[in-house]
């Protein structure tokens, strides 16, 4: 196992069984949210399913280990199948590797990987209804939606703002995701792609799960929706601030121009990319008006303004590290 990763605690069954049996093998980081991070676990004992899985909580804080400290006694215990590690790198993409690698060292039966956040609660039937879909759809990943819980006081533009809202409604094949809030991936993926999965560089900015998809797309991997499999996130009053609103927006299309860059880094995609940032901003006060007057709502008609001028920022090296200060996101 890598030096950056530290397995803390192994639940009972597996440390009496060499060759775990599990098919099924949940990824649950997690940094600085005890108390949520139960709350998650137990969405995921309360899964009313008769496929066998194991849950992996990576935590990403070496320092404070909260994470640890609250899920601990829960794997110890046989409460929860699994096992807890220290993932020792800080950054969101360096906490979904050591989960990911672990998952395939450590589980050789595993066929599907589920990943859900500590700031996320499950339905009793998540498990089931993911792996369905990517059974039947034959998928290779299968996302879901994450809806946000927002605490008191939340306007409708808010509620309604793009940065919150899924990129599909309906089950059945996808061009491609997002967000690794709430997905499933077979374990061919994993083989196949190799670590690290994820790449570090968007350890602080996000986007290292698009990144990573957009890789799998290329190399001829399918996805697929399951609009019946949501899990809630809990979204606290600070992410229903203009600045936040407007920072998530801004990065949301830094991490798009970097993630075209990266897939066409000559110099000719390089320009075709500067001039579809260009374009994108020159069109975005129509867009503006556009979708301010469809939605109503001013804040929300910002977007592709501010969208467009975060893929401009990215062209000039500046990315903003949303993760960088957890206060603060």
């Amino acid at each position: 196992m890598d030096d950056s990763i530290t397995i803390e605690i192994v639940s009972p069954d597996l440390l009496r069984d060499g060759a775990p049996a599990h098919e099924i093998v949940v990824t649950l980081p997690t940094f600085r949210r005890p108390e949520h991070l139960l709350k998650t676990l137990d969405s995921l004992a309360a899964q009313k399913t008769a496929r066998r899985f194991a849950v992996i909580v990576m935590e990403n804080d070496a320092a404070g280990r909260e994470g640890l400290g609250a899920a601990g006694p829960l794997f110890s215990a046989g409460t929860i199948e699994g096992l807890v590690l220290v993932a020792h790198e800080r950054g969101n993409c360096a906490a979904y590797n050591a989960g990911w690698q672990t998952a395939l060292a450590r589980f050789p039966a595993m066929q599907h990987l589920l990943v859900i956040d500590d700031d996320e609660w499950a339905g009793a039937d998540w498990i089931d209804r993911l792996v369905a879909t990517a059974e039947r759809e034959d998928a290779d990943f299968v996302g879901a939606p994450q809806c946000p819980v927002f605490e008191a006081g939340a306007t409708e533009s808010v509620r309604r703002h793009p940065v919150f809202t899924a990129p599909y409604t309906r089950t059945g094949p996808v061009p491609i995701l997002y967000s690794s809030g709430n997905v499933l991936i077979r374990r061919r993926v994993l083989e196949a792609m190799g670590p690290p999965f994820l790449d570090t560089a968007f350890n602080f900015i996000g986007g290292g799960d698009s990144d990573f998809y957009a890789r799998c797309r290329r190399r001829g991997f399918r996805f697929a929706w399951c609009q019946e499999a949501p899990v809630c996130e809990t979204t606290p009053a600070r992410r229903t601030e203009f600045s936040w609103l407007q920072a998530r927006s801004l990065r949301n299309g830094a991490i798009s121009a970097l993630i075209e860059r990266r897939a066409d880094a000559s110099p000719s995609g390089r320009l075709k990319i500067l001039a579809k940032s260009l374009g994108l901003l020159a069109l975005s006060p129509w867009r503006f008006l556009k979708l301010a007057a469809r939605t109503r709502s001013p804040m929300i008609g910002l977007y592709p303004i501010h969208v467009a001028i975060g893929r401009l920022m990215a062209e000039f090296g500046k990315v903003n590290e949303q993760y960088r200060r957890p206060e603060q996101n």
